[in-house]
């Protein structure tokens, strides 16, 4: 399976419709699987983006 490289503003948005999916009450792996992400990618986007807006993790980046 190819791997797909996403973009911090595209990382953003799926973490934006996981949060949403969980209020609803959705479990993890729920959610893993509609925004097709394995558990761990999700963990460590949630630990290393979770919170930021998109200019935000543009900016990271650029640093």
């Amino acid at each position: 399976m190819k791997r797909k490289q996403h973009r911090p503003d595209q990382i953003i948005a799926k973490l934006r419709e996981a949060d949403g999916l969980l209020a609803g009450g959705a479990t993890i792996a729920q959610v893993c699987q509609r925004i097709e992400v394995s558990e761990q990618t999700f963990h460590r986007w949630r630990n290393q983006y979770g919170g930021m807006k998109a200019n935000e993790a543009k900016r990271l980046k650029e640093l």
